[in-house]
């Protein structure tokens, strides 16, 4: 079939190699022809189970206690680390320090949650 279309002379192996490439590169052709592009196209329903909007309500009441929790634990790391450092205690100080920028950062996080969430379903939708 391929000799057919392209009239080639077999007897030499250069005209083998043409052959053997053109017929790797019909297959490939014909590979690409025959698959169709399946899409699958999942958006998150809102409707779609029971008690979503509930879940919506506990996991916002979740981040006001751990904004909550967050303040009272830069108001007693502030106190621990004022303590430590009017007492020339550097070892309380460091723990009060430390206490400040965990709190603070899980202050951030709680803030940032939903934020990120969407940026990371954002680049996901992307790929």
């Amino acid at each position: 079939m391929l000799t057919e279309m392209f009239p080639v002379d077999l007897e030499r192996s250069v005209s083998i190699c043409v052959i053997w490439e053109c017929r790797a590169l019909l297959h490939v052709v014909r590979i690409n022809r025959q698959r169709e592009l399946i899409v699958v196209d999942i958006n998150p329903n809102a409707t779609g189970l029971p008690g979503i909007e509930q879940l919506r309500v506990i996991v916002g009441a979740v981040m006001t206690v751990g904004l909550i929790l967050s303040v009272l634990a830069l108001i007693i790391s502030a106190i621990v680390w004022g303590f430590g450092a009017n007492s020339s205690n550097p070892n309380l100080a460091s723990r009060g320090k430390l206490g400040v920028l965990a709190s603070c950062g899980a202050a951030i996080v709680c803030g940032a949650s939903v934020t990120l969430v969407n940026f990371f379903w954002n680049v996901g939708q992307a790929v």
